[in-house]
């Protein structure tokens, strides 16, 4: 950990009092080295300032008026923030901020015990149990988990993306705060959607993150017709799978590289709406060709780039052809 170290010892020579917090503390925990690091204070926003500037560095003023200030060291974007709490207004994510003295308050904020953990030199100050949830692999709230939830929907989505990328578990309340929190994730642009997706869907515990996003319901309020594939009988003498197991399956097989993720996980899209039934058998003709159009018509929807959209909507049209990089998964997926 000298990276963390050291970086830890030059704000402090910039500024003083100050913890380190958030995920690079969680990371540190785990071993891992952080890619971001996050610092806090009592200090305002203008003295912050005022000591980057006092020792010939640039300040980052983009979320000044959050008490967040950047400062670039060792080539890496710090943060350093004023300790604060939010109170959030029905139906925005934009809190008003206030500031405070207090760092368990800060912490208090935060979405994930294991995120509202801080460090000053060695020192760990844990007030909400998150390095026992670190250790016992769990995502749970700090506090109540439908008022975080409804503080900042974002967070559903988020507890999956931390589930899939640490293999943890999500605690049974929150999980269940998320089931009746679903539909709150229509508050949330589709961009966010997306981002928090596209790490789920290149985590190591892909599966996981999948699984949460089906079960959780949040699947039905960002693709619907992605969750009618939970429980779909495919009566097919090609396929033992539910339609959902054999999507997961899929998708989990391919390389993770991002277009390739995405088409894996809507490859069989269309299946639902073209299936046949005959003599206890389903066909399943131009699945692929309408699989094409409804990729093209999502990918709108969630905002991807014309370059993405073209991407994923192509492998999902050519899925069937020999030629195509998800045949394989595709393939050994069907028993």
């Amino acid at each position: 950990m000298y990276q963390t170290n050291h970086i830890y010892r030059t704000v402090e020579k910039i500024i003083a009092p100050i913890y380190e917090v958030g995920g690079s503390v969680r990371d540190g925990l785990r071993g891992v080295e952080p890619a971001d690091f996050d610092f806090a204070t009592p200090l305002s926003p203008d003295i912050i300032e005022q000591s980057i500037r006092a020792h010939n560095r640039r300040p980052f003023l983009t979320g000044k008026r959050f008490g967040t200030i950047g400062v670039k060291l060792e080539g890496v974007l710090v943060e350093i923030t004023t300790f604060r709490v939010e109170r959030y207004h029905e139906g925005t994510r934009n809190p008003e901020v206030s500031f405070v003295k207090d760092l368990v308050e800060d912490l208090g904020r935060r979405d994930f015990t294991i995120n509202a953990m801080a460090k000053k030199g060695g020192r760990l100050i844990d007030p909400f149990g998150g390095r026992e949830d670190l250790e016992g692999r769990i995502i749970r709230c700090v506090g109540n988990p439908s008022s975080r939830f409804k503080e900042d929907p974002l967070r559903m989505l988020r507890a999956l993306r931390f589930a899939a990328q640490l293999g943890f578990e999500i605690e049974e309340t929150s999980k269940r705060a998320i089931s009746r929190s679903a539909y709150r994730i229509l508050q949330v642009s589709k961009e966010r959607w997306v981002a928090e997706l596209d790490k789920v869907l290149l985590a190591e515990n892909c599966e996981k993150g999948l699984r949460y996003f089906m079960d959780t319901g949040l699947c039905r309020f960002i693709i619907p017709e992605l969750a009618l594939q939970k429980g779909y009988d495919q009566k097919s003498k090609y396929h033992a799978h539910t339609l959902w197991e054999h999507t997961i399956a899929v998708t989990v097989s391919v390389p993770a590289e991002i277009h390739l993720r995405w088409a894996a996980l809507l490859h069989d899209i269309a299946k639902p709406f073209v299936g046949i039934e005959k003599e206890g058998r389903r066909t399943y003709a131009k699945h692929d060709l309408l699989g094409y159009e409804m990729v093209r018509r999502l990918g709108a929807y969630f905002r991807w780039s014309n370059k993405r959209i073209d991407a994923v909507s192509a492998l999902v049209g050519d899925h069937m052809k020999d030629t195509s990089p998800l045949r394989s998964a595709d393939n050994n997926s069907k028993v």
